[in-house]
């Protein structure tokens, strides 16, 4: 029997797209010939996998998941809408969720955790195969408290605890649930239509900030007034920014008036115990990434042989 090497085994995964465990088999099972345990991963539809990881995919379902004083986010992407709806993909992130409230964050801990007798990247390589698309798990975010709540919430749910749009809010009190549940739902509710950038004024992203004072200065500038009148204009139209994008002093989208720091204390006076709206998480399926926009004419031209006609 010829000696299996890591080399061997990392070339055939870059080669095939299928699982570490599944290469290491077909090489044993062909005595380290990589030809013959290409063709033996395609005979069992692994290398499949290696065709569709170039595909955009940005479709899918986010995943949440709470229990006891932790809850867990993932999002999970597809090619298209239709996998959605597939049990097979929504056991998937429902089991991929489970493992990120467990493990936590890490993709890759995530990737190599066991699942039954294969680890979740060999599973989703085989349900890339089976399903037919291109499928990755973008990203994931654990939220605990000590002591309160983590309130999950899911916007046009597809299936429990699944959907497009997630958002999990960590509360951290001593106040009791039939307190904490109904804010957390209020919070949720005016994370997942406002979408905050971060919690409060401290945590935006000081790159984003930059390129709204660029923007800002250029639009000032184009006023005419005088540098020191400009220079407000950016820092006036700066501090709005930061209100309007942080999470603390957005005003809340149901009454278009109260700050949602306002909205903890009220909550917490009414309680009589402190609550710290300690941190949340919103995932959107699919922001940030470019899908492609692909012309199905000139494909099935280019497929066919026959060239498009030139307008």
């Amino acid at each position: 029997m010829a000696d299996i090497t890591a080399a061997a085994v990392k070339d055939l995964r870059e080669k095939s797209g299928a699982g570490m465990m599944d290469c290491k088999k077909a090489l044993t099972e062909t005595n380290g010939d990589m030809t013959a345990a290409m063709d033996w991963l395609r005979t069992k539809g692994l290398a499949a996998a290696a065709k569709k990881s170039s595909r955009t995919a940005a479709e899918g379902l986010v995943g949440i998941e709470v229990s006891g004083t932790k809850g867990a986010a993932v999002e999970v992407n597809s090619e298209t809408d239709f996998v959605a709806k597939n049990v097979q993909f929504q056991t998937f992130v429902r089991d991929v969720t489970s493992v990120a409230l467990e493990l936590g964050d890490s993709i890759e801990t995530i990737k190599a955790a066991q699942l039954g007798d294969k680890t979740v990247e060999e599973i989703l390589t085989n349900n890339i195969a089976t399903i037919g698309e291109n499928q990755t798990i973008r990203r994931a975010k654990r939220l605990e408290v000590t002591s309160g709540a983590v309130v999950p919430y899911v916007h046009n749910a597809a299936a429990a605890g699944l959907g497009k749009i997630g958002v999990l809010v960590a509360l951290e009190s001593e106040a009791g649930a039939d307190v904490l549940e109904p804010l957390g739902k209020q919070l949720a509710m005016h994370i997942a239509a406002a979408f905050p950038l971060a919690l409060n004024e401290d945590g935006l992203d000081p790159e984003i900030i930059e390129r709204e004072r660029a923007i800002a200065t250029e639009k000032a500038a184009e006023s005419g007034k005088p540098a020191d009148i400009v220079a407000k204009m950016v820092e006036g139209s700066i501090a709005k920014y930061r209100k309007e994008n942080a999470l603390v002093s957005q005003l809340l989208v149901m009454d278009g008036k109260t700050k949602i720091s306002d909205v903890v204390a009220n909550a917490a006076k009414a309680a009589g115990k402190p609550i710290v709206l300690k941190d949340y998480v919103r995932f959107q399926l699919g922001e940030g990434i470019e899908k492609e926009v692909s012309d199905f004419a000139a494909e099935v031209a280019a497929a066919s042989g026959v060239p498009q006609a030139v307008a």
